[in-house]
């Protein structure tokens, strides 16, 4: 009985500690696909690896502007903003994980060489603060909400344009 008892004790502990296991792992798998998406996308405008990291039902939230939607969708904003700033970085500052859901915080700065937003190119290096949650299912991003400081990066760009008046 007592060797039952010791299995059965075993056998669920086992289970446990697998399943943390998994659920770490999915945890890190996810973080991995935003940080790609960071490095990879964003910051070297590589948009081949949005097929990769983004699903055909991708939907971005954005406090202000339209919604971003599929991975087409993505490639294009990604593509409009490094036309408007190339040296785009995004550096992620926090990460955390749970469940289906990841978590950045992360500082952006980039050169504006292009039209964006309606103003013309200031040649201001910009830096702003923003954070991020993103839900996966199945390795891919399937959807964002983005709080980037627009206000302060349209105002950096603004100082830039009446100071060379």
């Amino acid at each position: 009985m007592k060797i039952l008892l010791l299995l059965a004790v075993t056998l669920m502990a086992g289970g446990v500690l697998g399943n943390a296991q998994t659920l770490a792992q999915m945890l890190a798998e996810n973080k991995a696909v935003v940080l790609r998406s960071e490095n990879e996308l964003w910051s070297k405008g590589n948009l081949a690896v949005a097929d990769d990291l983004y699903s055909a039902e991708f939907v971005c939230h954005f406090v202000v502007g339209p919604e971003w939607k599929g991975v087409e969708g993505i490639k294009r904003e990604v593509a409009s903003h490094r036309a408007s700033f190339p040296d785009w970085q995004e550096n992620v500052d926090d990460i955390v994980a749970e469940g289906d859901k990841v978590v950045i915080r992360f500082t952006s700065t980039g050169t504006q060489r292009g039209e964006f937003q309606g103003i013309a190119p200031t040649g201001r290096r910009v830096r702003i603060q923003e954070v991020a949650i993103f839900r996966l299912s199945h390795g891919k991003i399937v959807e964002q909400w983005g709080m980037p400081d627009v206000h302060g990066l349209l105002e950096q760009l603004t100082a830039a344009s009446s100071e060379k008046k």
